[in-house]
């Protein structure tokens, strides 16, 4: 008898199945019946019915397998993270005991040595005072900290007379466009406008300046005698 077997493939979106008709024939014998045996065991294999199918235990070695390998992944990243840990806390290790945290920050703030009085526009009169501030860290280097000048000119040659020539206040927001830097001098350059006569200028005046750090708060003060020319 020969018999055939015809797969129905399902057209359903949401499936994708096979149903198997067995259609009867009046064929019998060997060497038909054989290859239509062989047929009909590869569709059901093609269906999931056959060695194909993962047994639930197969299914749970495989998922442990994934879990294993996501494991080592994430324990390598791990181990590359601990790595980098490690290096930061050497290169910490190195610097001074305390200065951790404060080894670029602000230490002090100096009066540069060319502050004095200038005639700017040409006119015969040295009306400016031009003022050279300078953050330093610890190493002593000059760094643009932000922060709050305030800047005081004193006569303290008579003490009877006028002692406070002048005092000036620039805010951060300004502060930070006079940042100065060549060759000779790494500072913030304030020019400030003044009205002294001949004979004050004729004299040793003192400039205070005082700069407010806006990161700590903390205030550094630092003056600086401007000698007559």
């Amino acid at each position: 008898m020969m018999v055939m077997v015809r797969p129905m493939w399902s057209k359903s979106k949401a499936s994708v199945g096979c149903v198997l008709r067995t259609i009867p024939v009046s064929v019998h014998g060997g060497a038909w019946y054989a290859p239509y045996l062989a047929l009909t065991a590869v569709l059901l294999a093609g269906c999931g019915i056959g060695s194909a199918r993962m047994s639930p235990a197969e299914m749970r070695v495989r998922d442990l397998e994934r879990e294993k390998a996501h494991l080592i992944g994430e324990l390598e990243q791990a181990q590359t993270e601990l790595a980098q840990v490690r290096n930061q806390t050497k290169a910490l290790a190195v610097l001074p005991p305390g200065g951790q945290k404060d080894f670029y920050s602000l230490n002090a703030v100096t009066i540069g040595r060319f502050t004095g009085f200038y005639d700017k526009n040409e006119n015969g009169k040295r009306d400016k005072l031009v003022v050279y501030v300078q953050p330093v860290d610890r190493a002593g280097d000059a760094i643009k900290a932000a922060g709050t000048v305030s800047v005081q000119l004193w006569n303290l040659n008579d003490p009877g007379g006028q002692v406070l020539l002048g005092q000036w206040q620039v805010p951060p927001e300004e502060l930070f466009k006079l940042w100065f830097n060549t060759l000779a001098s790494t500072a913030y350059r304030l020019t400030l406008d003044v009205a002294l006569t001949p004979e004050l200028l004729a004299q040793s005046l003192t400039v205070k300046a005082t700069f407010a750090d806006a990161l700590t708060g903390q205030v550094f003060i630092d003056q600086y005698v401007i000698e007559p020319r």
